[in-house]
């Protein structure tokens, strides 16, 4: 009988449970741990692989894949589902309406999984802390690992919520009651999550024999990551208020390192969307795992992409009008401002072909196969389109589409950070150091790898994308690199849970998304009245049962 320990961990004014993971771990059940219990090499792993089986245990309405946070609340996708008040939280965010109070049964549970995922980290530390490198020669690494999660957990936290508590392994259940989610700043807190990722960096492996452990270039890339988003400084209101170059050197060292390795850009754009053989690919740095036929009743599967299914009762992360007309290309380069004067149509317009392999447009094959996508399948096509999310979805007719209970999930990895974003960081990064010149020719990788992912769309007759050529389609100014780079972003990662994110990192979340709002609502009546106010709409409320529970410690996000 596979279990996980048990044991009562105080985090944050909340008791956060070291829960069963029963595929995962040999230990005994029991209602107490002994010495060596607690001190064993074996069981310390096991700790181990209890934190990484936490990064991935989300459920059906709070997925760490981010789709409701980082698609629905942004210009990507509209929230789906049977309607408004089917799943009404995700309708709050789509119209940027959440408030104190709509939120609390969404996302405190989301905050309560996420700081579980950290306790669990956090619990492996002390454990690891406690054991010499005799006992187990990995001790280091698998520091170094567990740092690397307690970083991913906590980056998710401050993304959507900003101002949370940073929770380490060195804090007794009376230092974690006292700690506000108000305690750093918000450049100290991105310092914190800095620090992890720097540990695991200087401390992880280049490779190891499972391929679902971090490795340094994975450890290099995120902390990339965090330079970028932490360089946007932002003040007490939100407002992005300069971009720091120290923080942007940062990103040019570690997505150089990444560089350096036999990382690099799929074949195919097709290929990291796809299961079985093609997980864990070269350009995949880290991917949350998932299996089936495991031993568990259905298998360990990223149930938070079950309702993203086109299935009766799923249908939700539906891919917005605006997404699918930005794919649009004129001579073979996006639109940018002229993109939306009219709506897609296959007849008339040319496309990227990265199209093909984020939405699912009816009448066309559905995942590579031979099925054609109906529009029948859509619930609610007067309020949310035709349209349906492909990357997250795989074939169900495969082996790895699993039914449970009402809902279809499947067993494919979610891809935490790949090489493209290494590639699209660095560019970022260069221009707003205005090395715009020594950006361009890593966004035309990019390019030019979409423009060679035709193999399994080849039913697509539309497609024209090129690259990016100064002097000959544009003029590579710094102003238009950045908007090349911005909507490149968009492109490349669309659907895959960060767009609002890079909207507020900007700081163009308020006119983005306003002027969203004012094109859909001629077409979508909900849409009418929906307005992002700026200083407020860029994080998602603290749940208040959290703030009860710190009795107070807590404080609430600026405009709430």
């Amino acid at each position: 009988m596979k279990t996980i320990i048990k044991n009562m961990f105080l985090l944050i004014g909340i008791a956060l449970i070291l829960s069963s993971c029963q595929d995962f771990l040999d230990v005994a059940a029991s209602g107490t741990l002994t010495d060596e219990e607690l001190t064993g090499a074996e069981q310390v792993e096991n700790a181990v692989i209890s934190a990484y089986a936490a990064i991935g245990n989300d459920e059906i309405n709070r997925p760490l894949s981010l789709w409701n946070y980082g698609n629905v609340r942004s210009d990507d996708a509209y929230k789906g589902g049977s309607g408004a008040t089917d799943g009404e939280f995700l309708h709050f965010l789509e119209i940027s309406s959440p408030s104190i109070g709509n939120e609390t049964w969404y996302t405190d549970v989301f905050w309560y999984r996420n700081y579980v995922a950290i306790s669990r980290a956090n619990f492996a530390l002390k454990l690891l802390n406690n054991i010499s490198e005799t006992e187990m020669p990995d001790k280091t690494t698998r520091i170094a690992e567990m740092r690397f999660l307690r970083g991913h957990m906590h980056f998710i936290q401050k993304v959507i919520f900003k101002m949370t508590p940073y929770i380490d392994e060195t804090m007794s259940p009376e230092d974690i009651t006292n700690v506000s989610n108000v305690s750093l700043t918000n450049d100290e807190l991105w310092a914190k999550i800095a620090a992890d990722f720097q540990f695991a960096y200087d401390n992880l492996p280049a490779s190891q024999s499972e391929v679902g452990r971090a490795n340094k270039y994975a450890a290099a890339a995120y902390l990339a990551k965090i330079y970028l988003y932490k360089a946007y400084r932002q003040d007490e209101m939100n407002n992005v208020t300069s971009i720091d170059e120290t923080d942007l050197q940062k990103v040019l060292d570690m997505t150089a390192y990444v560089m350096t390795s036999s990382y690099r850009l799929e074949n195919d754009f097709a290929y990291n969307f796809l299961p079985g053989s093609y997980e864990n690919g070269p350009e995949c740095l880290f991917a949350v795992q998932y299996s089936k036929e495991d031993g568990t009743t259905y298998g360990r599967l990223n149930m938070g992409n079950a309702l993203t299914t086109p299935t009766p009762g799923g249908d939700f992360n539906k891919p917005s009008q605006n997404l699918v007309n930005a794919f649009k290309t004129s001579n073979g380069l996006p639109m940018f401002d002229d993109y939306s004067v009219s709506n897609y149509n296959e007849n008339n317009d040319k496309v990227d072909p990265r199209l093909y392999h984020t939405v699912a447009i009816p009448g066309k094959p559905y995942k590579y196969t031979n099925v054609t996508f109906l529009q029948s399948q859509s619930r609610n096509p007067i309020m949310y389109g035709y349209y349906s999310s492909l990357k997250e979805n795989v074939d169900p007719a495969s082996e790895y589409y699993v039914k449970t209970g009402p809902w279809y999930a499947n067993s494919k990895n979610t891809i935490v950070i790949r090489y493209a974003d290494v590639l699209l960081m660095r560019a970022e990064a260069l221009i707003e150091l205005n090395r715009q010149n020594e950006a361009l020719p890593l966004i035309n990788q990019i390019r030019n790898r979409a423009k060679i992912s035709t193999n399994l769309i080849n039913f697509a007759s539309n497609l024209n994308i090129q690259p990016y050529e100064d002097g000959v389609n544009c003029t590579w100014t710094k102003d238009y690199a950045r908007k090349a780079l911005r909507w490149e972003r968009r492109l490349e990662f669309a659907m895959e849970g960060s767009r609002f994110f890079d909207l507020v990192r900007w700081g163009v979340a308020d006119s983005t998304m306003n002027s969203y709002y004012q094109l859909e609502a001629t077409d979508h009546a909900y849409y009418q009245g929906a307005q992002f106010t700026k200083n407020k709409n860029e994080y998602v409320p603290v749940p208040v049962q959290q703030i009860n529970y710190s009795k107070g410690l807590y404080k609430q996000n600026y405009g709430f």
